[in-house]
């Protein structure tokens, strides 16, 4: 078990897996200051990937008992958390309750409240640089690779019938779990939409392979695997082929990457999209932030962009 000791400054943590290589650890101290929260700071907790219950107990347990401990955003482990640690929040917003994931915890008094901010972040992310109605204009599929919690969050955003149309002709989601599959086929039948949706048991690359090779042109094809950041390589294979026209998003800005330059080497003969998860990485935080904090973020305009920059300049990002 880790060792955890109390706050003397109000603090946010990050629970991940290599939290200490995030650039919120630049990003943070930067945006707090622009943000006028004094004397705030972040502290990563790392899990190893589907770990003992018991240790992410212990985690949510010190969080809720620690004056200044605030809250923490959750990736990684949102699904196996909420599994662990269901019963020990005072109160489950309804996206976390269907989605069964906790990406954001934060506390109201003497309450502890799980939150799933994927939705919102994903979809704002998503909406950025798709634009208006892309579905319904282009009826293109959808390929999200991996089942956890970003892909609940993602289908769940892009296959509501409230999106009146502008959804993908048809949903295909692989993963090496079975049980994953079931937990997402499981939220899906509680979504009201039309869209067919395939579930794909993919535990070698070359299953995925065979799902991208018929898609529609113009697809959006999602790695939301953590392959890349958390474990090295890409769940294709060198030998995959995107669709003409396709939109290639990876969840990821840092780590090897490799499905991201496997989408590169065909950008131009393609004629690809190819998106890396900075957008993602400052909605999913600037989300968790205002709740945590109880501030107002706004995720468009002027002040968003100089969110942005600000990340960009304390990060010392340069897009490749």
């Amino acid at each position: 078990m880790l060792s955890y000791h109390p706050a003397t400054q109000p603090t946010l943590y990050f629970i991940g897996v290599t939290t200490g290589k995030s650039s919120i650890m630049k990003v943070f101290p930067a945006w707090a200051d622009y943000l006028g929260l004094k004397d705030a700071v972040i502290k990563g907790i790392d899990f190893k990937l589907h770990d003992d219950p018991a240790a992410y107990r212990e985690a949510v347990s010190f969080i809720r008992e620690d004056p200044l401990s605030l809250g923490a955003l959750v990736t990684t482990h949102k699904i196996d958390l909420f599994q662990a640690c269901g019963d020990m929040f005072d109160e489950i917003d309804p996206l976390a309750q269907l989605m069964g994931e906790t990406s954001c915890i934060s506390k109201r008094g003497a309450k502890l409240i799980c939150h799933a901010k994927d939705p919102i972040s994903s979809g704002l992310a998503i909406d950025g640089f798709l634009g208006a109605r892309y579905f319904g204009r282009t009826q293109a599929d959808l390929f999200c690779i991996g089942a956890g919690g970003s892909t609940i969050a993602i289908t769940w955003h892009l296959m509501r019938a409230s999106r009146e149309g502008d959804v993908p002709a048809r949903i295909f989601v692989s993963d090496r779990s079975g049980d994953r599959l079931d937990e997402i086929r499981r939220v899906h039948a509680q979504i009201e939409s039309v869209v067919p949706v395939e579930y794909v048991l993919a535990p070698q690359t070359e299953a995925n392979d065979d799902v991208l090779r018929p898609l529609k042109p113009c697809s959006l094809v999602i790695n939301a695997t953590g392959l890349g950041k958390d474990s090295p390589g890409s769940p294709l294979s060198s030998a995959c082929e995107f669709p003409e026209k396709s939109v290639v998003w990876d969840l990821n800005y840092r780590g090897d990457l490799i499905f991201l330059d496997q989408a590169r080497r065909q950008q131009q003969s393609g004629d690809l999209r190819v998106i890396d998860g900075w957008t993602y990485f400052l909605h999913g935080w600037t989300q968790v932030i205002a709740e945590v904090f109880t501030i107002d973020i706004p995720a468009t305009g002027p002040s968003f962009d100089r969110i942005s920059a600000i990340a960009l300049e304390a990060s010392e990002r340069r897009d490749a």
